[in-house]
């Protein structure tokens, strides 16, 4: 049982926290920091207090507010340029997921030459990247405590992600107070977001004992607060139960790796511009079906803890409950329950089999996984099927899907997702 544990990002969590960020990025002997943000977090004022605190700390800033979903390099390498001419020491992410890996980003072509396409990969970094801190305003991406930054390139529609120790944050601050005004949508997908990453890490080859406690805590957490937060969206300790356990679903799954969701999603969000939490979500019941003779147990301790009741059942259809109540808190979100809905078209499924079949995340995913696999969970996904007797493509199959819910426009949004 050889493994390896590194956690190097400090954590300050607690309500009203982020109005003390200018104290801690003053001890850290930062003078001059870049705030990497979007416009959606300014406009709904979450930097105010952040503001305040850097100004009575004396700690001088800039804004870089260009931030978009599935963030590009051309993104990225303008908030460097960004950077450069205002010659901050530090970048201060405050956001979603988007954010975060924008900042790591600029953090790491600030002090490494070339273009960030060079480091695509695992520890291909070759100079420490500047100091990153980073404040989440959603509870799903966790990148505040991971060792990666996912980019779009966007002359060949691929996401692709950058590892190294060395994107670890310095410092990650959890404030649930900047959580209260996410609307339903972004709660959903950020959640579901957060779920995926822990089961999949959970599950994945490379998991150890260390990121399986984090990752089941997580999944405990998510199931017990996840729809309080969407339908009381100011329950103040639903919210902060649901940062941490992002945060340590990112801490688990920095260590393990992830799945098949995450090689499929992000082919989504490089073709389709899909948010990577909504793709999550609705991926994960196809894939933990195609997953579930490989890790029958696993998914019946994940069913336990999503709140199921297993007395009596064979650990297969223990197992069947975990898909169960992933598929019931997508529906009491109004997730889609297929791909379909969310944009996703059948002309493409060359190049997203292809794509997804070039992620890491593929060779760590429990059931060994074949590019006809990828592309039988793809059509499954899109058609609603889930009925694991079927090993052809449903195209030729008369089947009714499973039942469909109307989709969330508030999910779908580009305007309401540029936080995730």
């Amino acid at each position: 049982m050889r493994f390896t544990y590194l956690m190097p990002t400090r954590v300050e969590s607690g309500n009203g926290i982020s109005e003390k960020t200018g104290e801690m990025i003053k001890e850290l002997g930062i003078t001059r920091i870049l705030i990497v943000t979007d416009k959606g977090v300014r406009t709904a004022n979450l930097l105010e207090g952040i503001e305040r605190s850097l100004l009575a700390a004396n700690v001088n800033y800039d804004i870089y507010d260009e931030v978009e979903p599935n963030p590009s390099t051309e993104t990225i390498h303008k908030g460097t340029e960004y950077l450069k001419h205002y010659k901050s020491d530090a970048v201060l992410a405050v956001g979603g997921g988007s954010s975060i890996d924008t900042a790591k980003g600029i953090a790491l072509m600030a002090t490494n030459p070339g273009h960030i396409l060079d480091y695509e990969g695992v520890g291909k970094i070759k100079f420490p990247p500047l100091p990153i801190i980073a404040i989440p305003t959603t509870a799903g991406t966790g990148s505040e405590a991971t060792n990666s930054t996912v980019v779009t390139n966007k002359e060949t529609s691929f996401k692709l992600g950058v590892l190294s120790p060395y994107l670890f944050p310095t410092l990650a601050i959890l404030d649930p107070a900047l959580t209260l005004q996410l609307p339903q949508g972004i709660t959903a997908a950020t959640g579901m977001d957060a779920l995926t990453h822990a089961i999949e890490s959970y599950t994945s080859k490379a998991a150890n004992p260390v990121s399986q406690g984090f990752a089941m805590q997580a999944i405990k957490m998510i199931g017990e607060n996840l729809t309080k937060a969407y339908f009381v969206g100011t329950d103040i300790e639903s919210r902060e139960k649901m940062l941490v356990a992002s945060l340590i679903a990112g801490v688990a799954f920095s260590q393990s790796r992830l799945g098949n969701v995450h090689a499929i999603s992000h082919t989504f969000g490089g073709v389709f511009n899909i948010p990577h939490g909504i793709a999550n979500a609705a991926l994960l019941p196809f894939v933990m079906k195609f997953n579930l003779p490989a890790c029958a147990e696993q998914y019946k301790e994940i069913a336990i803890a999503l709140g199921k009741d297993v007395a009596g059942l064979s650990t297969s259809q223990a197992a069947e409950k975990a898909i169960e109540a992933v598929i019931e808190m997508n529906q009491a979100m109004n997730i889609p329950l297929n791909i379909k809905d969310l944009g996703v078209s059948l002309e493409f499924l060359p190049k997203l089999i292809e794509d997804s079949m070039k992620s890491g995340n593929v060779f760590v995913n429990p059931r060994l996984t074949k590019p006809a696999d990828i592309e039988l969970m793809i059509e499954k996904a899109y058609y609603g099927i889930l009925d694991d007797s079927i090993t052809e493509s449903p195209n030729k199959l008369a089947l009714a899907p499973i039942e469909a819910n109307n989709r969330s426009e508030e999910v779908l949004r580009p305007g309401v997702i540029s936080t995730i």
